[in-house]
């Protein structure tokens, strides 16, 4: 069955929206391919509340893929799509801030699906997901733009937690300027209120002879370590870390070179960096429980 899409003409902003949907496999996306909910097992239909972020881009921050769509999209998508309510009114609850490059944006067009529009699904209505993450992004560029940076940091207010993943594009970006860079954007979340938190980059489906080579595991050009380097700014910054790069490692390293291919787009576009729906899915729970284990994220959220 084709998917079922409504479109409401609302303002920018943060939006607490709750459906009832049934069909066993019913998923809920809003905006640009953000999943928001899924339906439980069984038949019978179920109640889901979520909070979702209304903004122009509404995918990629940098403008990589256009504005979209203005007001707020929600499709429902499986083989069998059920909708039978939705009720939305705005508010302004604690938003999570995601600063990062095309492996965590919002993308627009499929198979392409960053880790970030995976994660909503983890929470409940109260805490919104604010992705200002865009494709080719490095730290130093994020800074540079005041659609990114300065954008965002006017957004933040205090509770809010930012989540700042950098690495893949920093290919010529010396330690020094990195962890500066790091230290910057770390110091504007704080100085806002918020709560920063360094994730270090997931890692690319690249194989060597033990594992996955430096490329893989996001050592650049000059040869810095940058996750490395991410964990040492957490540590002298005294701030958060969730260790994407250890963790995702250890998920692709355990499937092997073939077994792995479905994290990322290698079979459909000869691409061992950007992510499947799966990939983005699997990682996205990784950050997910990380958030859950700093205990950032309040129960009821989750």
């Amino acid at each position: 069955m084709k998917p079922i899409i409504h479109t409401f003409d609302v303002a920018p902003g943060h939006y607490d929206v709750c459906v009832v949907i049934g069909g066993a496999t019913t998923q809920v996306l809003a905006e640009a391919r953000r999943l928001m909910a899924t339906a439980p097992p069984g038949d019978r239909p179920a109640r889901r509340a979520f909070t979702v972020n209304v903004r122009t881009p509404e995918s990629q921050q940098n403008g990589w893929e256009g504005d979209g769509c203005p007001g707020l999209t929600l499709t429902f998508t499986g083989p069998a799509p059920e909708v039978s309510a939705i009720d939305l009114i705005r508010t302004r609850g604690r938003a999570l801030f995601l600063a990062g490059d095309s492996t965590v944006t919002d993308q627009a067009r499929a198979p392409f699906t960053g880790w970030g529009q995976r994660l909503p699904r983890h929470f409940r209505r109260g805490l919104s997901v604010v992705n200002h993450s865009g494709s080719g992004e490095s730290s130093a560029s994020f800074l540079a733009k005041p659609q990114m940076w300065a954008d965002m940091r006017e957004q933040l207010s205090p509770g809010d937690v930012a989540l700042i993943q950098f690495g893949h594009n920093d290919k010529q970006t010396s330690a020094v300027e990195f962890r500066s860079n790091l230290t910057r954007i770390v110091h504007g979340v704080e100085a806002k209120g918020a709560v920063p938190v360094l994730v270090t980059p997931v890692v690319r489906r690249r194989f060597g002879d033990a594992g996955l080579d430096s490329d893989g595991l996001i050592v650049n050009g000059l040869g810095v370590d940058l996750p490395a380097e991410m964990r040492a700014v957490a540590t002298s910054q005294g701030v958060a870390l969730i260790d994407l790069t250890v963790e995702s490692r250890k998920v692709v390293e355990d499937l092997g070179p073939e077994g792995s291919k479905s994290l990322y787009l290698t079979r459909e576009e000869q691409d061992d960096t950007h992510t499947s729906e799966h990939g983005a899915t699997v990682f996205a729970d990784l950050v997910a429980t990380g958030l859950r284990r700093l205990g950032l994220v309040t129960s009821h959220m989750m």
